[in-house]
């Protein structure tokens, strides 16, 4: 057959959807991946023939294995491998007061397991290179259990417990819905499977948590409440999503303090406690009839009808559609005002945990719309669980290091018992929960502390890594800027960390602790997988584990902070003391004495003030935050949260990852071209040859701006002369020391001159206009001599 202009063509099929899913879809049918954390422990159901993996990701990192057979005993034959000994690790992480270890307990608890006959198989070691990994396959049904042991490490000394991951390759693919189903967070009190396409109504008591489960992963689930006390005098006052969305200035409820949904009297039924997926729907009904009948599938069953039939025994009258809060829904509101859906972002076993603010009755159903991507186009089963009031659970949602990592629930840092104590305000802040501000004082007060005289702040969620091996420092000569070979042990250099491109990865702090011993400090963990990966590309000798988890750490910054500091640690004769210490330089100590708790003092800080960070493991974190609070007392110190943060490090030209610089900016973009020495650096580092060519020929330059408004101004704000757009603000706030607003921002080059007048733009960016300035940064202290003296 002839084509177009006589060319022969070959008939062909039309060609299959080509789709990427980075997350889920991207295993092998019947591969499963799990992460078990340093110092923790995962518990899963296995079945005789499954194949599983594991590897020790950061290497140098035991591993316990353990498995427990149908009759509840450690049974080494389950393995296919002997036990090697007794499991004092698996034991050890099991007695800390932690989620992974309360679920394990619990695991073996219901299965009537005694943990004194526990006993291991333990691979991998303190000089396992990163990646290594062991085989098994399992020859019995039965519970496998995975430790990641390691002691508490002490600040001074790098031997930190990192992650175990390990992938299980099931024998039947075509697994049981009860082999699929996750193990109780705690012993259930109700335990509901409901069916594809199906409702099911429940009570629940008040104080009771409700778990809401995605069994297969990409499947919405609509929840509604009622107050039964309303229920019962003929009330159907469902929970709704108007009144939600008004009350917390939010879509949807989150954990935290927008954790309620509220019914039409305004009254909390729910609370959020956990939410392992973050992508939820509250703009529409559940599904109903009239849109399958729109759609053309007249009679299609559907979520409303579903709800009906099952509130009916509690004297609910029906309705044509249901509001609900819909889990697992992946629609939002476009620019244009219109909805949108796609597949869920719900992976198998995700979850969203709820406790009840008052006896109600509950409705969940498991959708049915099959005509549409709303369940990725496969209906399946939803499970709801409920447990006791008496249960502990801890406000979390997950973070994923990557598109395609396990989830990894929000924790509380060390330090949080002292600090929740003086407020109810945090934020999520990668993996951890930070205090936003603080009763009674709030951010201005707390900026003005910080500014004349000490404020003492949680920085624990930075990321840390401990880099080591006789290759250490030609790692990180190679994958970052600065010239790490010029650092001395016990110096502290700020450098940038970047792709071939030029783009950054991250920024951070780089510790000499020895002559192969350094320590990075970022805030991306994947600052640590691309080290690990440029080590293995380059061959280099050198480990990269992390220690995030095992390294807390304070902020004591403002002008009275060395006082409070040099009263509290005690330094050998071989590091400097507190009073030698200089800027960017760091020495090893104790609190109070030779016996106390040991720590690491570094003079750095993010304020743009004289300031000292003070790193600990998070065992000693109650005594180093108690040393420095009595300390301070004398010197007016109050703690600092994150809105005041914003202020001085905004004031004092410090950048902030994903608002002043992301991995399509360079160093020089984000106003830190001082750690690229492209001059005197004379090797050769990742990201070298882009950043010459960037450097000669530059786009976009970070700059200050003073804006003649008192109207709020934020990041994304647009910067113009005239009508054309030449930046974006990139961070921005109200100065209390300079009276004024004052911002960063990222503008074209060629209008960046100091002077030039700019506006910027809100609403569409044409329709409301602040005036501003091109101005100096840092609007605080230029010169850094605050921190400097």
């Amino acid at each position: 057959m002839d084509g177009p202009a006589g060319l022969s063509a070959v008939l062909q099929p039309p060609r299959a959807s080509a789709i990427l899913r980075p997350g889920m879809p991207s295993l092998p049918a019947g591969v499963e991946r799990y992460r078990v954390r340093g110092r923790g422990t995962t518990v899963i159901k296995v079945a005789a023939g499954d194949r599983v993996t594991l590897t020790d990701s950061e290497g140098c990192q035991p591993c316990e294995v353990s498995f427990v057979d149908a009759k509840g005993r450690f049974n080494a034959a389950g393995l296919g491998a002997a036990f090697t000994g007794a499991a004092d690790g698996l034991k050890d992480s099991l007695s800390l007061d932690n989620d992974s270890a309360r679920r394990t307990l619990g695991a073996l608890r219901r299965r009537g397991v005694d943990l004194a006959d526990a006993r291991a198989l333990v691979l991998f070691g303190d000089h396992t290179p990163a990646g290594t990994t062991a085989e098994l396959t399992m020859a019995l049904d039965g519970l496998l259990i995975v430790a990641a042991p390691g002691a508490a490490m002490d600040a001074e000394r790098q031997d930190t417990a990192t992650a175990i991951d390990f992938r299980v390759t099931r024998t039947r693919i075509l697994r049981s819905y009860e082999e699929r189903l996750p193990e109780p967070m705690a012993d259930p009190v109700q335990d509901l499977r409901i069916p594809a396409a199906r409702a099911s109504a429940y009570f629940v008591r008040a104080g009771e948590f409700i778990q809401i489960i995605d069994v297969a992963g990409r499947q919405c689930t609509d929840f509604q409440a009622f107050a039964a006390r309303k229920v019962d005098k003929g009330l159907d006052l469902a929970l709704d999503s108007t009144v939600t969305r008004t009350l917390l200035g939010r879509s949807y409820p989150t954990p935290g303090l927008p954790s309620k949904a509220f019914d039409r009297d305004f009254e909390p039924l729910v609370e959020i406690v956990q939410d392992t997926v973050g992508r939820h729907d509250a703009f529409a009904t559940a599904c109903n009839s009239r849109y399958y009948d729109d759609m053309g599938y007249p009679g299609h069953v559907n979520c409303t009808d579903n709800f009906n039939h099952a509130l009916a025994p509690y004297g609910i009258a029906p309705r044509k559609g249901w509001e609900a809060i819909n889990y697992f829904y992946n629609t939002n509101i476009d620019h244009q005002n219109q909805l949108y859906l796609d597949e869920p972002w719900s992976r198998p076993g995700d979850y969203i945990l709820m406790r009840a603010m008052t006896d109600l009755v509950c409705v969940s159903s498991s959708c049915p719309d099959d005509i549409d991507a709303a369940n990725g186009w496969d209906p399946t089963d939803i499970h709801v669980r409920t447990y006791s009031s008496a249960e502990k659970f801890t406000r979390a949602v997950a973070t994923r290091m990557t598109p395609d990592a396990e989830p990894e629930l929000t924790q509380e840092t060390a330090f949080h018992p002292r600090l929740s104590a003086m407020t109810r305000n945090f934020a999520e802040y990668r993996g951890y929960w930070l205090a936003n501000r603080f009763n009674n004082d709030g951010p201005i007060e707390e900026y003005w502390a910080c500014r004349e005289k000490a404020v003492v702040m949680d920085l624990s969620p930075l990321r840390k890594f401990e880099v080591t091996g006789p290759d250490a420092e030609a790692l990180l000569q190679y994958c970052l800027t600065r010239d790490i070979r010029k650092l001395s042990p016990g110096q502290v250099v700020y450098t940038a960390m970047c792709y071939e491109n030029g783009g950054m990865i991250d920024d951070g702090t780089v510790f000499r602790l020895a002559q192969n011993n350094f320590r990075w400090i970022g805030g991306d963990d994947f600052s640590g997988i691309w080290l690990r990966q440029q080590a293995e590309t380059m061959g280099y000798k050198a480990f990269v584990r992390a220690s995030t988890d095992q390294m807390h750490n304070l902020a004591v910054q403002g002008p009275a902070s060395r006082e409070i500091i040099r009263e509290i640690i005690w330094t050998a004769p071989s590091q400097p003391s507190i009073g030698e210490l200089d800027w960017f330089r760091f020495s090893v100590g104790r609190i109070g004495h030779f016996e106390g708790a040991p720590v690491v003092v570094s003079r750095t800080g993010y304020t743009g003030e004289l300031g000292y960070e003070i790193f600990c493991h998070p065992k000693d974190a109650i005594a180093v935050f108690d040393a420095v609070w009595e300390a301070g007392q004398k010197h007016g110190i109050k703690p600092m949260g994150l809105e005041a943060l914003d202020m001085v490090r905004i004031e004092a030209g410090l950048i902030f990852a994903h608002s002043d610089f992301t991995d399509q900016t360079d160093p020089f973009e984000a106003g830190i071209g001082f750690t690229v020495p492209l001059k005197s650096k004379t090797e050769d580092f990742i990201g070298r040859e882009a950043l010459i060519k960037r450097k000669e020929n530059p786009r976009y330059k970070l700059v200050g701006l003073d804006i003649d408004s008192n109207d709020a101004v934020g990041h994304g704000d647009t910067v113009h002369i005239g009508r054309a757009q030449v930046g974006v603000v990139t961070s921005a706030t109200r100065s209390p020391l300079l009276k004024k607003t004052i911002a960063l921002a990222r503008l074209d080059v060629l209008h960046s001159a100091l002077g030039t007048e700019v506006e910027i733009g809100k609403l569409d960016g044409h329709q409301k206009r602040f005036p501003a300035r091109i101005v100096p940064f840092a609007h605080y202290d230029p010169q850094k001599l605050k921190p400097r003296s």
